[in-house]
């Protein structure tokens, strides 16, 4: 397991993932040990009275915590790193936690108001992690004297305190090996050769500058189909020409 950035960037993503399908999973009835949101303050008993249901992050990130075994934190680089990415992805979850309110009353008056906290759509989350993973920085293990333990440290930064090196911000990503190339096959990567991709998004980048082949098939798909009594789905087979695009060796 080699810490380069997209190491960080898979267990952020993989964390966030969890938390947030978990707290879905609760408001929607499908976990028994868990239900709506109870956080003080909205009246989340009231909205499920009115079909609605508060996700419950609470309980997800509880749960997430207790099954990584973040108690146990690691005194190596490494584990460090990872127990770091991972709450990145849980924080990014937590930002995107809104209180969201419906109103009650005659001719849609807001004479009752009724709020719950709802999670933002997980593409969101995931545009943020990307973004977090553009600006990841490389760390490394240093010794904090103050509380009698080492810490990850960052690149030096300017200005009075320029001579110690800086602690990563909670939201950062970071990682400790720098990434190779994954454009030809290494013991880390198969190469992009002969993959496919998408010529208006994402071939001259996985495609590494060599070009990508434009060829055409003719793909064989189910259509037309019917219900049959009783009881069976009958379809006719139908062909349509596909343009497939692959990265050049």
């Amino acid at each position: 397991r080699a810490g380069f950035k997209e190491t960080a960037f898979l267990y952020a993503v993989s964390s966030a993932a969890l938390t947030h399908s978990l707290a879905r999973a609760c408001s929607a009835g499908r976990m028994e040990r868990c239900t709506c949101d109870d956080s003080p303050g909205l009246e989340n008993r009231k909205a499920w009275q009115w079909g609605v249901c508060g996700d419950n992050l609470k309980y997800s990130t509880r749960f997430l915590k207790k099954f990584l075994g973040q108690k146990r934190i690691g005194k190596d680089l490494r584990a460090k790193v990872d127990i770091h990415n991972t709450n990145v992805g849980i924080k990014a979850v937590k930002n995107g936690l809104k209180t969201t309110c419906k109103c009650h009353g005659v001719s849609g008056s807001c004479a009752v108001r009724t709020c719950w906290k709802q999670l933002s759509p997980f593409h969101e989350i995931g545009r943020l992690l990307k973004l977090r993973y553009d600006d990841a920085v490389k760390v490394f293990s240093t010794s904090n004297d103050a509380v009698g333990h080492s810490e990850l440290a960052g690149p030096h930064r300017h200005g009075p305190s320029a001579k110690q090196p800086a602690l990563p911000r909670p939201t950062d990503l970071v990682y400790v090996e720098d990434s190779p190339s994954f454009c030809r096959p290494s013991k880390y990567s198969l190469g992009t050769a002969g993959r496919t991709c998408s010529r208006e998004g994402n071939c001259d980048s996985m495609c590494c500058g060599r070009g990508y082949n434009t060829q055409s098939r003719l793909v064989t798909f189910s259509c037309h189909c019917q219900v049959q009594w009783c009881c069976y789905v009958e379809c006719q087979q139908c062909m349509q020409e596909e343009v497939v695009y692959s990265c050049k060796q």
